[in-house]
């Protein structure tokens, strides 16, 4: 089939929610992948930060081969080892209590809601359930974690949204501390804001509103979807920022290419998700579960050098002197790239057809989420790509 003929099939059997750019991928190895007619590219964008240990990895491949001949999925209803072994390790390397396997992020944080929402009724009766989010914050597509996202374009269509959230501007605690009141049982961060730009909380603030919450007895949730499992360096970004949150959520990168999600909880929280008020069909999937043990081992050799390479990749792209490039902020590999002077999407554009696959973020900017495992060689004929592209903009 070739590509037109792949597109025009899509274009009449798939729902047209995507603005697809005009690639298909059919294979790849580490950060490189090929389409059909073999060309390469470079990967900076691991899938929205799913693809965490790169294509193909072996080791995951091996984890996945070995748990589905012996079996696919099961329910819930009945215990199998791959998740139980799975939540052992994720608990105990991020001091977390338990955790919730569910499907995706969006389910992963619907979680993390109703759980805080139990949790302050179980304590304290009915009408304080109100949940403070980040103005500019993302958290999903459901009719709930749309309501949980601070950003003005995603409240629309889908009428009436679920109510019980306050959204407040980034970094401000005065602005925090005002919208509190006796109504609200939770604060919910993303510590670094992915879709709306790359853009780091200060960890001053993180503290001051952990401390807010400990005096009120308010939960801290921690978004961590698409920062958490190595991408800023550490398994999980909080523990860049020195706070430890009550309710932790995480998932894209967790299976290296699965769907996975997972809600944490502290001591304090343990108990309040109990039989029958939380469920889901395919969370705990014994391949899945497989694979995402894989990932912690292969994250065991990767995870020291995320820091190092997300610091060699700026400096790169820093020294590149480009009148379109604004600098360069986020963690470890989970960069912004601020431009000016052109549309980020027209820029990204220029990088697909180029050869090297990125992605934006927010109003302003080129945004790179490299497979963790990416080697310095790719990296260095990912910059070349880019290099090439600005240096044609100023010809």
């Amino acid at each position: 089939m070739t590509f037109e003929e792949l597109r025009q099939k899509d274009s009449e059997y798939v729902m047209q929610t995507y603005a697809r750019y005009p690639v298909a991928i059919e294979r790849g190895l580490g950060a490189t992948l090929y389409d059909p007619d073999g060309r390469e590219y470079i990967d900076f964008t691991s899938g929205i930060g799913v693809d965490s240990v790169g294509a193909c990895h072996p080791k995951w491949i091996a984890a996945i081969e070995g748990q589905i001949r012996k079996l696919g999925h099961i329910s819930n209803l009945f215990y199998t080892l791959p998740g139980t072994l799975l939540a052992e390790k994720l608990c105990l390397a991020s001091g977390m209590k338990n955790v919730f396997f569910a499907n995706s992020g969006a389910e992963a944080n619907e979680g993390a809601i109703k759980l805080a929402r139990k949790y302050s009724f179980d304590r304290y009766g009915a009408g304080r359930d109100e949940i403070i989010t980040l103005v500019n914050s993302f958290h999903g597509r459901t009719v709930t974690t749309l309501s949980a996202t601070g950003q003005d374009k995603f409240h629309q269509y889908f009428y009436p949204f679920t109510e019980g959230f306050r959204h407040v501007p980034a970094n401000d605690f005065e602005s925090l501390e005002n919208a509190a009141g006796s109504g609200v049982c939770a604060v919910m961060l993303e510590l670094v804001q992915g879709e709306g730009g790359v853009l780091p909380l200060t960890p001053a603030y993180v503290r001051a509103v952990s401390d807010l919450c400990v005096r009120n007895d308010w939960l801290l949730i921690i978004d961590e979807v698409q920062t958490g499992m190595g991408r800023t360096g550490k398994l999980f970004c909080f523990q860049n920022y020195g706070v430890t949150p009550d309710v932790l959520t995480t998932a894209k990168g967790i299976a290296g290419g699965l769907p996975l999600g997972a809600v944490f909880a502290n001591e304090k929280c343990a108990g309040v998700l109990t039989a029958g008020t939380h469920a889901t069909t395919f969370g705990a999937n014994p391949v899945c579960c497989a694979a995402a043990l894989s990932v912690l081992d292969i994250l065991d050799e990767a995870l020291p050098e995320v820091e190092k390479k997300g610091d060699y990749i700026r400096q790169h792209i820093e020294a590149f002197n480009n009148p379109y490039i604004k600098g360069t902020r986020g963690l470890g590999l989970m960069i912004g790239i601020p431009v000016a002077g052109i549309e980020p999407a027209a820029l990204n554009r220029r990088f697909i057809e180029a050869g090297l696959l990125c992605l934006t973020a927010g109003a302003d900017a080129i945004r790179l989420l490299p497979p963790l495992t990416i080697t310095f060689e790719e990296i260095d004929r990912g910059l070349a790509i880019m290099q090439s592209v600005l240096q044609s903009l100023e010809a």
